[in-house]
């Protein structure tokens, strides 16, 4: 069994191709002719190795100050966003690492245009940035409730296909434009499926340490998953890019998508072939001399 590159190409979102939510399964768990223990066990080692590899890569590439690193992720409630950026990053310096979790936006936001907010909160050069939640709300849950349209006071706004092409265009151009100046972005749509949110849900109600979790709009958002459903598969179609692509992340099992994650983020800082920084050469006598030094005083 190994993570090939079959699997990360059935996940990834293909520019140019069309992308179908119903052919990509929420429950997928690698090779059934495999047992679940064995294959659990894998996807476990794999994580364990990825994380280890991850800390390596997170320390080069925080020295080489070349790169920056933007992971988007998108999903709908209980599909384990949280734990998936909690437990892959689990091995980083904090020192390196920024995550932004976006929820209203304030009047000073929506004073400005709708990535104004999002662009502040970029990661600078050897840093990884993390969007909980992105500026991709506002072409999935702005779409779903076009009501929102209204607090952003646009003028002769009219929420049809030309409003929401000219934003897909608005984004595939601002990662185009970031990817051109160093920042490596890789989008994650944790695909849950609805039977399984219904269970997570359930879980929250019955561990009163969870019941903080939950709100009244999580049932109230359940009701539009079609809705959800088509502009997700709408917005990966539109947005998914050499650039900066989409990977839809089987979500049902937490096994599964923490290990792809942690795979696919590993694999594109390993693939940019960064280097420490080379020191100059009066630099390397001034570290002799000290060497030197400190010897003797030993």
């Amino acid at each position: 069994m190994s993570l090939t590159a079959d699997i990360l190409d059935m996940i990834r979102v293909k520019p140019g191709k069309k992308f179908r939510l119903r052919d990509h399964d929420p429950a997928w768990a690698g090779d059934l002719e495999v047992a679940k223990k064995e294959r659990k066990a894998f996807a476990e080692k794999t994580f364990s190795e990825d994380i280890t590899a991850l800390a390596a890569a997170q320390d080069l590439l925080y020295a080489a100050d070349t790169y920056s690193i933007l992971l988007i992720f998108q999903a709908m409630d209980a599909a384990g966003k949280d734990s998936t950026i909690k437990h892959v990053m689990s091995g980083v310096n904090p020192q390196g690492c920024q995550v932004f979790s976006f929820k209203h936006p304030s009047a000073e936001e929506l004073d400005h245009n709708f990535m104004w907010r999002y662009a502040k909160a970029l990661p600078e050069r050897g840093r990884i940035g993390i969007f909980n939640r992105s500026y991709y709300e506002e072409v999935l849950v702005v779409k779903v409730h076009k009501e929102i349209l209204a607090n952003q006071r646009i003028p002769d706004a009219k929420p049809g296909k030309e409003f929401w092409q000219a934003r897909y265009e608005d984004i595939n151009n601002f990662e185009r434009h970031l990817r051109q100046n160093g920042t490596v972005i890789l989008k994650f749509f944790l695909h849950l499926s609805k039977a399984e949110q219904c269970q997570r849900f359930l879980a929250r109600l019955d561990d009163p340490t969870k019941h903080w979790k939950f709100s009244d709009s999580d049932l109230k958002e359940r009701g539009f998953w079609d809705d959800y459903m088509d502009a997700y598969e709408t917005c990966l179609n539109a947005t998914s890019t050499e650039y900066a692509p989409w990977y839809v992340i089987p979500a049902d099992k937490k096994w599964v998508s923490r290990a792809l994650v942690a795979h696919i983020v590993t694999s594109a800082i390993e693939r940019l072939g960064l280097k420490y920084p080379e020191v100059p050469e009066a630099k390397r006598e001034q570290i002799k001399a000290a060497k030197q030094q400190l010897e003797a005083e030993a």
